[in-house]
């Protein structure tokens, strides 16, 4: 689950992270009430689920209240990315000797969090890591032990020469690791971490991704959940108890089960097609997922056929079935779709569908192959 940046810094605020005074406004006038409460100059952020809102001019300094109310008019409507701008954060400008960077994430394949740090910071950090690799320090924490302050003070090191400035940094980065665990984030991030000429360390910009499988233990963080557009598809398939992520292909796969379903997608790129999305309709045997499951993927103007692989075990094929005729009925799709029902209850499935027209398939191979040939892909 993605947060905006004006909550990701109360979060910060709340372990204790150094953070610069800010408000969120809705209406320029609000912007312009803001910067003369705060007295001038100020900063003012575009809040939109996307990164690059600087390059897009989503944030912008503003020296006096004038500009302040200038820029939120400017600002406020704004589309970055495909989404529209309906709030900004008014925060105190701060003056900024350095930048630097410090964030932590899951390596899945060392099975423990890492800390990334450098001294490049305020600039997308993909930049550094693929032109200059040797600037981003890592350290990975033994889940088991977590973080101790040596290691935080070796990274902070890394980043600062300043004995002071670099404790101070320290003490953010064990505080930021407290936040990545105790919030059951996947992704905590400063960039850029300050530091001001008088040697004040303030996390200037926060970015947060909280792992929905531990919300069930932070219904506080739950209720920030804002759906943007974009999002649409995936919050109507969490909604429904489908696991669903949209990718840029054109094969719409649905599938039972998530490792039928990765299998379905690699033979989908090995026969030269794309998958358009990883979708598991799950183990029960509900025919509206499946309605459901068509409705979001006909909503991607890129799919140029529809594959269903469903290998019934718990999912029962017959209620499948009936889903897929429902979901033709209702959508009426102009695209084609291949079909591929095995297991329990297969041959009433089979009768469900004999007078849909819907082309099928009786193997994994058969169903994608299909799929990529009436799609006009080979």
């Amino acid at each position: 689950m993605k947060i905006h940046e004006y909550q990701a810094r109360e979060l910060f605020a709340s372990f204790g992270i150094n953070v610069p005074r800010g408000k969120v406004a809705y209406t320029p006038e609000e912007v312009r009430d803001i910067a003369a409460e705060y007295g001038a100059p100020v900063m003012v952020k575009s809040q939109v689920h996307v990164g690059g809102r600087g390059k897009a001019g989503g944030i912008k300094h503003c020296p006096d209240t004038k500009s302040a109310y200038d820029n939120a008019q400017n600002i406020l409507g704004m589309d970055i990315k495909g989404l529209t701008v309906k709030k900004v954060l008014v925060t105190e400008a701060v003056d900024i000797a350095h930048k630097s960077y410090v964030g932590i994430i899951i390596d899945r394949a060392a099975k423990k969090p890492v800390i990334m740090v450098s001294a490049e910071g305020g600039i997308d950090i993909e930049e550094v890591a693929a032109k200059t690799p040797e600037k981003i320090h890592k350290w990975h924490v033994d889940p088991l032990v977590g973080l101790r302050m040596f290691e935080a003070r070796n990274l902070a090191t890394k980043i600062y020469a300043n004995p002071k400035t670099a404790a101070a940094a320290a003490k953010i980065i064990m505080q930021l690791y407290d936040c990545f665990i105790n919030s059951d984030t996947s992704l905590v991030e400063i960039n850029p971490l300050v530091t001001t000429p008088a040697g004040e360390v303030i996390a200037i910009d926060a970015k947060i991704n909280i792992d929905d499988n531990g919300l069930y233990r932070h219904r506080d963080l739950e209720e920030l959940r804002e759906v943007e557009a974009s999002e649409q598809s995936e919050n109507e398939a969490r909604q429904m108890g489908l696991s669903f992520v949209g990718l840029e292909g054109n094969i719409g796969c649905v599938v039972n089960g998530a490792g039928l379903a990765m299998a379905t997608m690699d033979l989908v790129k090995h026969h030269g097609g794309q998958p358009a999305n990883f979708l598991d309709i799950g183990g029960s045997s509900n025919p509206e997922k499946v309605v459901t499951a068509m409705r979001i993927i006909l909503r991607d103007p890129g799919v140029k056929a529809i594959l269903f692989n469903i290998f019934g075990g718990i999912t029962r094929c017959d209620d499948v079935a009936t889903g897929i005729v429902r979901a033709v009925e209702e959508f009426k799709p102009s695209v084609p779709i291949v079909v591929r029902l095995t297991g329990t209850n297969e041959e009433e499935a089979k009768k469900i569908l004999a007078n849909s027209q819907l082309q099928s398939a009786d193997t994994m191979v058969g169903v994608v192959t299909r799929a990529i040939e009436l799609a006009g892909l080979n």
